[in-house]
């Protein structure tokens, strides 16, 4: 397997990424961007690329913040994050400009891309789907915030959605959950929605028992059933 940093730019930030993939396989292959939780680009989210490399795909890891800047703690990373809500052309650039990185691999098939993301990194993937713009055929969230698309979105979206989401998590209101959900069936989505018994918000990162929080657990078993259910989605997508 390789990997190498990936230099990309939205026109006004310049982007580090990490791209890996299986250099004993050949021809073209099916490509998936990994955006990872609101803090940035680190080793969970490169791990992740690295699996899906190993599974036979083209995957690069997106950085959020540019200059593959990662912030330490939540109350660096809020007001980014509160500031790309109230933007979400801007948070949509970001997420574009990982897609057309991803898109210019030679290796990269463009009819065969997916996109996956963790906590703000998932609501990144559905915000990806619904510029309309980027043919993105799949994506899967782990524990991601779920807002809706905005009036002028209605009917663009056009990409299989999976959400992985914990059970007892914390961090989503059963409002958004329902609003979400309405959105999926009024734009006729393939869609699914997975409750992981007994997983709290972050159940996909080992160091989220490092924050001291009982709202952010790794669950090992959530996890694997998270991946596993991902996994059913691209092989019935890409084949």
């Amino acid at each position: 397997m390789k990997s190498q940093q990936l230099a990309y730019s939205n026109g006004k930030t310049h982007f580090v990424g990490y791209l890996a993939w299986d250099d004993s396989r050949e021809g073209k292959r099916p490509g998936v961007i990994v955006f990872p939780e609101a803090f940035g680009l680190g080793e969970h989210a490169r791990e992740k690329a690295n699996r899906l490399a190993q599974a036979g795909y083209i995957a690069l890891a997106a950085d959020l913040h540019g200059g593959g800047f990662v912030h330490k703690d939540l109350a660096s990373v809020r007001p980014v994050i509160q500031g790309l809500y109230a933007n979400r052309a801007e948070w949509r650039s970001i997420a574009t400009a990982a897609y057309d990185a991803l898109l210019a691999q030679p290796l990269v098939d463009s009819n065969r891309v997916g996109a996956i993301g963790f906590c703000f990194g998932g609501t990144t993937c559905l915000e990806l789907a619904r510029t309309g713009g980027a043919n993105v055929r799949a994506i899967a969230t782990f524990h991601s915030g779920l807002n809706v698309g905005l009036p002028e979105d209605a009917g663009r979206m056009q990409s299989k959605v999976l959400v992985c989401h914990g059970s007892e998590d914390p961090l989503v209101s059963q409002e958004s959950i329902d609003a979400f959900m309405a959105e999926m069936r009024r734009e006729k989505i393939d869609w699914q929605f997975i409750y992981l018994g007994n997983a709290v918000h972050s159940f996909s990162e080992p160091a989220a028992d490092e924050r001291g929080s009982p709202q952010f657990a790794y669950s090992k078993t959530a996890e694997a059933r998270g991946w596993a259910a991902m996994t059913h989605l691209f092989n019935e997508t890409f084949g």
